[in-house]
């Protein structure tokens, strides 16, 4: 049962991914003990959603850290494969993993994983604070657009930046990318906006591990994590996908697309060829 198992990662890991028009990408990482008596080391997992709204487990791979170099190796092999260009990529605030998708994705929005965020505002504020700093925050980055969520934070910065300093800079840290799901269709916010899915599944991964004390080793531990998830994979539920969703999400690849020529100066480019032509053909005439 092992060898074959072994075999089904080694199939799993190398298959074609075009096949799979993903439109929301996850990634997250957790550190495990992969040699005897080293320090832990970042296995990296990818799953997401097709454009018909299945989940889909991508990737699984053991990394010597979370740089942008493994990262990114951990990203072009899954391009390598097929994989396209995700309408949002989520993570968590790893600089390794924010440099690899900027450099990997660049024609992907990004989203910041917001229960590590609210994770990491919450141990920065006293206890009899949070509640309702909690509740603003929140309020923000789940808003209806965000022009609405630049304003209500704003407002929490007013409020708290005197007396909470470093909460409020953790809090507008990276914001824009803590509001990027409110640029995707309403029904799809609360998918998009976090990767706790995978966190769950290494939670219970790690249970497994205290409990089979013979599963150390790198070979052993990938093909635990992979039994697990491949068993998780079976029971997601699929995001439903309308017509006007469908449209919508359209919209955003637009938008996204000249967002990125923009940036590289693309559209100036064409623009100008367009008017060389131009005159060309009027000289002709």
């Amino acid at each position: 049962m092992g060898e074959r198992l072994w075999a089904d990662y080694r199939d799993f890991i190398s298959r074609d991914l075009s096949k799979y028009e993903i439109v929301y990408l996850y990634v997250d990482g957790v550190a495990e003990r992969l040699r005897p008596g080293q320090r832990r080391e970042p296995v990296l997992a990818a799953w997401g959603f097709t454009a018909q709204g299945k989940r889909i487990l991508l990737h699984l791979m053991a990394g010597s850290k979370e740089d942008h170099e493994t990262v990114s190796a951990f990203f072009q092999d899954m391009r390598a494969r097929g994989l396209g260009d995700p309408l949002l990529v989520v993570s968590d605030g790893a600089g390794g993993i924010i440099k690899a998708i900027e450099s990997c994705f660049p024609r992907s929005e990004r989203q910041r994983c917001l229960a590590h965020r609210m994770r990491n505002l919450a141990a920065k504020l006293p206890e009899d604070v949070w509640p309702e700093f909690k509740a603003r925050a929140k309020a923000s980055y789940e808003a209806p657009s965000r022009a609405i969520a630049r304003d209500l934070a704003r407002g929490l910065v007013a409020d708290y930046e005197a007396d909470y300093p470093s909460a409020v800079a953790c809090f507008m840290d990276d914001f824009e990318a803590c509001i990027a799901h409110l640029r995707t269709p309403i029904t799809h916010r609360r998918a998009t906006r976090t990767t706790n899915l995978l966190e769950r599944l290494f939670v219970e991964e790690r249970r497994r591990l205290k409990i089979i004390p013979n599963a150390w080793g790198e070979k052993a531990v990938l093909k635990l994590m992979f039994a697990a998830m491949i068993r998780a994979s079976e029971r997601w539920r699929a995001i439903k996908i309308t017509d006007f969703e469908r449209r919508q999400m359209a919209a955003l690849r637009e938008e996204l697309d000249k967002e990125y020529e923009a940036r590289n100066g693309l559209l100036k480019e064409a623009s100008t060829e367009q008017a060389q032509t131009n005159l060309s053909s009027n000289n002709r005439n």
